[in-house]
């Protein structure tokens, strides 16, 4: 039964962007029809992941198997699909984008359920379809506005880099299939690694996965194409594509019987870079959706933090470890998926409303836009992990991980808790600080171009998805022990143990967490009220004429406020190892100097500083041997000759 419902669901998924294509039918009425069909497709699914989160057996039926490992990535695949969906109706109304906006949903709802099929495949043959259904319909999604030149480089740089890690992957099940014999996901299960197999595993599994995740150095091209896309794809993209790549990781090392502690290792490095030098990129961009963007390699640095800490616990017999870090990695990837889904639209709601990204030409908008300014607030706080709210009890969860391992034998893991609970506290505070800038810089003082002048609400059916995922940060946070048993057994279909050995470890935490969440929400209720009265009592006054100081000084303006860049400043300083800004200052000359402008840069450190000079040595180099080759004929005969020998050599090699 749970199969045939997550089969219906990746039908009807797929099927749903055909129906804007319905003759004889309105525009508006195809749009709403495709997006009815895509959340009647995303209801299955939901219906299949709560029963296999519920605890029924792994059902599996043809190409489909699906356990509460692929029921929990079935829950952001269908709860954001259908909520961007609904956001697009009037975000990329089809009556007035035409065949732009049909080819769209045609995608949409095929990227959709591209990764439906993958996360409920039974065989590696149905994953690498999934994949690559899901990997296709996203790059044409990105160069959905592709005369703007911006928009296809991302574009392509995405299609360049999902297609690298699709080669990995190839490698990765050819080499599982060599060790287990067959496709299948359950004939791997249980396989014991060792040496150079393991290591070729977790390499091969980490540049495939973790390409599509964006784990640092691999995350290159996710910023240029999450700006690129229409929002309710950038939500899509970085609320629910990336997280196959932690789907895939996560299937894999727990398809390994007992796997390596360096597999652990390994993750936590990862995890604890791409943490940290993610939102110290976020903090340093001026565009809103890039800045959101590098959040999302910060985030997965927090899931991957989890997922280390769970591989420890099982190379180790650690059961406490393998519920607090996959059931925190697990929970991170709903709660990222909700709260960043919650960011994008809001970031959305503000292109649609001014016209602009740019953060400091916005400002003052939570005059025009109250409730897009208060749903954001809740998705800043949640990504920044404070409670009462959902990012906070998935952060707990690997705090408590990590702090457990204080408690464990062998004084190593001592090291690992050094380590990685001070950087994900670090990530916190940093991130509390870019989203404290954002909120000020777009929300508050006063609007700093024409742009943030004509700011207004937007439509009803462009704010009902977003409150809809602010509610459900809030739920999750102040309920977190609702999770406790589908986390649990999750966990236990992943290592592969009976659920009733991680159930208490589980409840212990989400008990904590729910304590916190209690206080803050006291606390946060307290305070608001004690805003309103104060803002009742100080109802009708006026704040008294006061002479202003010297100095030419007449009026304030928009020009006297913080920008961005001046706010993060110092905290970027901390950074100059990794991130190289670039400035262009003005020559201030004469008594009278004339207009000049300011402007700062953050250069992407792996991509504009390491791989397109590269590239471009790598093009001055083929061009130069393409012309030594066409001029002289003794050159290409040396050239046949060595590659005839290097391919006699590789033979007698192999």
């Amino acid at each position: 039964m749970t199969s045939a419902l997550a089969l219906g669901a990746v039908a009807l998924t797929a099927a749903s962007g055909l129906a804007a294509a319905t003759p004889g039918l309105r525009p508006a009425r195809a749009q709403a029809l495709a997006t009815a069909v895509l959340c009647a497709g995303a209801a299955l699914g939901l219906a299949a992941a709560a029963a296999a989160l519920a605890g029924g057996a792994a059902a599996a039926g043809g190409a489909l198997r699906v356990d509460a490992l692929s029921g929990l990535f079935l829950v952001p695949i269908l709860g954001i699909g259908a909520a961007g969906s609904v956001y697009g109706l009037r975000y990329f109304p089809q009556a007035e984008r035409g065949a732009r906006a049909v080819r769209l949903q045609i995608f949409y709802g095929l990227a959709v359920a591209g990764m439906a099929l993958l996360v409920c495949a039974a065989d590696a043959i149905g994953f690498l379809v999934g994949w690559e259904v899901m990997a296709l319909a996203n790059f044409f999604m990105v160069q959905t506005e592709d005369e703007d030149l911006s928009v296809r480089r991302g574009a392509f740089l995405y299609l360049a880099a999902t297609h690298a890690g699709t080669l990995a992957l190839f490698a990765l099940f050819a080499l599982l299939r060599r060790e287990a014999g067959s496709f299948e996901l359950a004939a791997m299960e249980g396989l014991r690694l060792s040496g150079p197999a393991a290591a070729g595993v977790l390499a091969l599994a980490v540049a495939g996965f973790g390409m599509k995740a964006g784990l640092v150095p691999l995350h290159f091209w996710l910023p240029p194409a999450h700006a690129a896309a229409p929002s309710h794809v950038s939500a899509l993209m970085s609320g629910v594509v990336v997280k196959t790549g932690i789907y895939g990781l996560m299937r894999v090392t727990g398809l390994v019987d007992a796997p390596p502690e360096s597999w652990g290792v390994a993750l936590l490095a990862l995890g604890g870079v791409s943490a940290v030098l993610g939102v110290a990129f976020a903090l340093a961009q001026h565009d809103l959706k890039r800045l959101l963007a590098y959040h999302t390699v910060e985030n997965v640095g927090i899931i991957a933090l989890g997922l280390g800490l769970a591989v420890l616990g099982r190379a180790r017999g650690i059961p406490a470890l393998v519920v607090l870090g996959l059931g925190g990695a697990g929970l991170h990837v709903v709660n990222h998926a909700l709260f960043k889904s919650l960011l994008f639209l809001g970031a959305g709601a503000v292109h649609h409303a001014t016209g602009t990204r740019e953060l400091d030409h916005l400002g003052g908008l939570a005059r025009a836009m109250p409730r897009t300014a208060l749903l954001f607030v809740v998705g800043a706080a949640a990504i920044s992990g404070l409670p009462p709210l959902n990012g906070f009890a998935s952060e707990w969860l690997v705090y408590l991980g990590f702090l457990d391992g204080l408690r464990q034998p062998g004084g190593d893991l001592l090291a690992y808790v050094t380590l990685g609970a001070p950087a994900l506290a670090l990530v916190g505070g940093l991130a509390a600080a870019c989203f404290a800038k954002v909120v000020g810089v777009v929300f508050l003082g006063s609007p700093r171009s024409q742009h943030a002048h004509g700011a207004h609400e937007p439509p009803a059916a462009m704010l009902a998805p977003m409150a809809l995922l602010a509610a459900a940060c809030a739920a999750i946070g102040l309920f977190p022990a609702a999770t406790t048993a589908p986390l649990a057994r999750a966990a236990a279909a992943w290592a592969r143990v009976d659920p009733a050995l991680l159930a208490a470890p589980a409840a212990r935490a989400a008990a904590g967490a729910a304590r916190v969440s209690a206080v803050a929400a006291v606390l946060l209720v307290a305070a608001l009220a004690v805003a309103a009265w104060r803002r009742r009592r100080l109802a009708g006054r006026t704040a008294p004429a006061q002479p202003t100081w010297g100095c030419g000084f007449a009026a304030p303006t928009a020009r006297m406020q913080y920008t961005g860049s001046s706010l993060a400043a110092l905290l970027l300083a901390r950074f100059t190892w990794a991130i190289f800004p670039r400035r262009t200052e003005p020559r201030l000359e004469g008594p009278f100097p004339a207009a000049a402008p300011f402007a700062t840069a953050v250069p992407d450190t792996v991509l504009d500083l390491a791989l397109l000079p590269a590239a471009r040595a790598y093009g001055w180099l083929a061009e130069r041997a393409r012309l030594l080759y066409l001029r002289r004929i003794h050159f290409q005969m040396l050239l046949v000759l060595l590659t005839l020998l290097a391919v006699l050599a590789w033979g007698f090699a192999w």
